[in-house]
């Protein structure tokens, strides 16, 4: 698929600089807000708190805005990548090629808005370019549940595979009840990660939640090391070419795997040449689609439809390979867990009046935290959920509404038969996307109960 990086059309929407800032989703994962909430103008971002602001001197670099890049879509999709390749087999490598490059695209789609409206700064400004108040709206609810919902995944995720660190742990309670491994690490994790959501400055949470690129390599290289020399080898059987009925969820995770376009805006707005950010999109899309699909592709040969919705829940017990990936593994929702929910806190202490209201905020970030931890509990099914966060509102925020803003913003009649020919399709694209692979996941959950 071709990519470009100048627009094609001429703007319809004037720039009038009349898009309003959304507290606290501005830079939903990478920074949080300092200071007290305040409900006349925007908060200031704590650019101390985040690694991909702008340099002293007018801005990042183009090398450090790759390394933004790749950090910001390298995530926790790696574990179920080979899980994903499972569902679909062998030739759905080429839907993680296609949703790859269209969400690649997409990326520049929204800079194009961007720059129609200088004055542009996040994603849910550019959904009130398009479509006034509801399209910030709508913007935001997609974006805002996606955090939510990711953060429900690292409770899952922690708790999985600590139990695969420290098997058979339990804890009998009050009654006679007994809190199994997996639940019991769930919740001493939330009360491990609660203080970090209370803090005003999540700078050394956001520095380390930074190291996504290297954290990525790790878990890869510990995975071909299980194989070459720890015996588990590249002769799993059972793997197929197409599992036409696994393909939903399939291309669900392959498209939460690239669900980095909340801040693309920000790191646009962060490069001291903005005009090279579509270079930058291609890149990091390329070298995280390398670094995807190796892992695919090993997690697959090694362990075959054996394959977990964690890669890392399958690696061999008391090897080191194994005991490295699992607490690199550990670390990053250990730091991401409070910057994916502090956005989402912010919003609602504004909505409130609450943010000069210490308590308050206290009492809001505890209760956000004890609704995860519920969720996690109930629904702790890590390879569904992810499924169901890519197909429902990763496509939703990484391919349909940038193609819908685009073409409210420039005009379909001022863009060329060609684009609007392909916009057009990843519309579609996407649509089937998030109707089969919603259903899907919908109904798997529903199945494990």
């Amino acid at each position: 698929m071709a990519i470009g990086s100048a627009a094609s059309c001429t703007p319809t929407a004037a720039d009038d600089g009349s898009a309003t800032s959304l507290p606290g989703l501005e830079h939903p994962l990478l920074h949080a807000y300092g200071g007290e909430a305040r409900a006349k103008e925007p908060a200031e971002p704590d650019h101390e708190a985040q690694s991909f602001g702008p340099e002293p001197g007018g801005g990042a670099s183009f090398v450090r805005t790759c390394f933004n890049g790749l950090n910001a879509l390298s995530g926790v999709g790696l574990l179920s990548i080979p899980y994903a390749l499972k569902e679909g087999g062998w030739l759905s490598l080429a839907l993680l090629l296609v949703v790859a490059a269209v969400c690649c695209y997409t990326g520049q789609l929204l800079q194009r808005c961007m720059e129609a409206a200088p004055a542009v700064r996040g994603y849910p400004e550019i959904g009130e370019l398009a479509f006034g108040r509801g399209g910030r709206l709508v913007a935001s609810a997609f974006l805002y549940a996606e955090l939510y919902l990711v953060a429900i995944g690292f409770l899952i995720l922690e708790g999985d595979n600590l139990d695969k660190l420290f098997p058979g742990t339990r804890l009998g309670v009050l009654g006679g009840v007994v809190v199994s491994g997996k639940q019991l690490f769930v919740v001493l994790v939330a009360l491990v990660i609660l203080p970090t959501t209370w803090l005003r400055s999540l700078a050394v949470l956001a520095y380390v939640s930074a190291s996504g690129v290297l954290a990525s390599a790790v878990m890869v290289v510990c995975v071909l090391w299980a194989a070459v020399a720890d015996g588990v080898g590249f002769t799993a059987p059972g793997t197929r070419m197409i599992n036409v009925g696994g393909l939903p969820t399939a291309l669900g995770l392959y498209t939460f795997c690239y669900c980095g376009h909340a801040i693309f805006p920000t790191l646009c707005n962060s490069m001291k040449e903005k005009k090279k950010f579509s270079r930058v999109l291609v890149i990091c899309f390329a070298a995280c689609t390398l670094n995807y699909g190796s892992m695919a592709i090993l997690g697959y040969l090694m362990y075959g439809d054996d394959v977990q919705s964690q890669v890392t829940l399958n690696l061999p017990e008391g090897k080191i390979s194994s005991k490295l990936a699992i607490y690199t593994t550990l670390i990053n929702p250990f730091s991401k867990y409070a910057l994916m929910v502090t956005p989402l806190a912010t919003a609602i202490e504004e909505r409130l009046l609450a943010g000069n209201k210490r308590s308050v905020n206290l009492l809001i970030r505890t209760l956000l935290v004890v609704s995860t931890v519920v969720v996690a509990l109930a629904v702790p099914f890590f390879g569904h959920l992810m499924a169901l966060v890519g197909s429902l509102l990763s496509v939703m925020a990484s391919m349909i509404l940038p193609c819908v803003f685009y073409l409210k913003i420039f005009g379909v009649a001022r863009c060329g038969r060609a684009e609007v020919a392909l916009i057009a399709a990843i519309i579609a694209l996407g649509s089937l996307v998030a109707a089969t692979g919603t259903y899907s996941s919908l109904k798997k959950i529903i199945h494990e109960f």
